[in-house]
């Protein structure tokens, strides 16, 4: 069945793009820098198959499952999404862990703000109050 490939990248996409929109991670946050890092990724990974491909380490296989549009010898139109994909699912990522670090670094530095704040308040519960 032609496109079913090239669905599955696209239906992929969107549901990464509904995540990033739902959680606030990258577009919305700094829509210029994702979208120069997802762009910048997408050329680069390009720029790797092209080489790939001009050395015949890539070629591509024969699949029922392929549009059939060839943008260059061995390199169909899927690759393309595929490789934006993939560009924004690191972006995505990154910024998915970024806010989990941080958020355990906040939770470290509120524990060490609890601790200090119960030491000063002595055995009875508060200073001053000692009989």
């Amino acid at each position: 069945m032609p496109g079913i490939y090239l669905g599955a990248i696209l239906f992929s996409l969107v549901g990464m793009m509904l995540i990033d929109g739902k959680y606030s991670l990258a577009l919305r946050v700094a829509p210029w820098r994702t979208t120069a890092a997802v762009l910048g990724g997408t050329v680069f990974f390009l720029a790797w198959d092209l080489v790939g491909i001009a050395t015949g380490v890539f070629v591509k296989g024969e699949s029922p499952m392929f549009v059939g549009v060839m943008l260059a010898p061995h390199l169909p139109l899927e690759e393309v999404f595929f490789l934006l994909f993939l560009s924004y699912l690191a972006v995505v990522m990154f910024a998915v862990f970024e806010r989990r670090a941080a958020s355990r670094a906040r939770a470290r530095g509120s524990e060490a703000a609890g601790s200090a704040g119960a030491r000063g308040a002595g055995p009875e519960g508060s200073e001053g109050r000692r009989a």
